[in-house]
């Protein structure tokens, strides 16, 4: 089964607002980053990625030919760096969340993303309320009682 890591804005203050933006990413394999791997790191907004994805691809086809590779040989290495686009992907996804300064809450195992979503919320709920139920705050001593009378 597919593992999800969930992640979210470090917001201050913003709530429940939050919960909107969290973001799920999948581990393994993604396909469509191996295939269109400059496409799938706009529709991600992963700008940086993309920018080192154009330098790193164009250095070692320059570099390649320079060297009298033949055109066999560049597109057989192109395809193991789509290929190494594909195993990556959920790993700079996360790498770009995390420089964007959201947190990873939590790590989810499901066979899909709804699933994911449903599982992750589940627990999170259950964790708030517990957090948030006033009979479980320890609130230390006893209150202080009142002297009615003083004897001298």
């Amino acid at each position: 089964m597919p593992v999800y890591t969930v992640h979210a804005p470090v917001t201050n203050g913003a709530g429940v607002a939050a919960i909107e933006r969290f973001a799920f990413v999948r581990d393994g394999f993604h396909f469509w980053a191996a295939v269109f791997g400059p496409l799938w790191l706009v529709w991600h907004r992963l700008w940086l990625a993309l920018i080192g994805w154009i330098v790193v691809a164009l250095a070692i086809n320059v570099g390649m030919a320079r060297l009298g590779a033949d055109g066999t040989t560049i597109s057989w290495v192109d395809v193991l760096i789509a290929l190494l686009m594909g195993f990556e992907a959920s790993s700079i996804r996360r790498w770009t969340l995390s420089r964007r300064n959201w947190r990873q809450l939590d790590i989810v195992v499901a066979r899909n993303w709804e699933t994911a979503e449903r599982r992750f919320f589940d627990r999170w709920t259950a964790r708030q309320r517990v957090v948030n139920d006033q009979a479980a705050i320890d609130r230390g001593a006893p209150p202080p009682t009142i002297i009615t009378h003083l004897s001298l």
